[in-house]
């Protein structure tokens, strides 16, 4: 069954689907090439990113902007003596 299915494939596809390697080596191609794996590069991080959890950089700094005094509606828990 195997080597069924690769007769017919080998029928079926084309001898000239590959470029031939002067077109693979020509300069518009490289060019196309660096463009398509930056590309790549790039939505592949952005994918990776999205997928991370987010990060807030002002929780890795110390409290300046936290107030002296509670300002909830709700009130503090009562101090626990050790």
């Amino acid at each position: 069954m195997l080597d069924l299915l690769s007769t017919v494939a080998a029928a079926a596809v084309p001898q000239g689907l590959l470029f031939p390697g002067s077109v693979v080596r020509s300069a518009p191609f490289q060019v196309l090439a660096a463009f398509v794996a930056i590309n790549t590069l790039v939505y592949g991080t952005l994918a990776a990113a999205k997928a991370l959890p987010k990060v807030y950089a002002p929780a890795w700094f110390g409290g300046r902007n936290r107030r002296a005094q509670n300002r909830s509606i709700f009130p503090d828990p009562p101090e626990r003596d050790s």
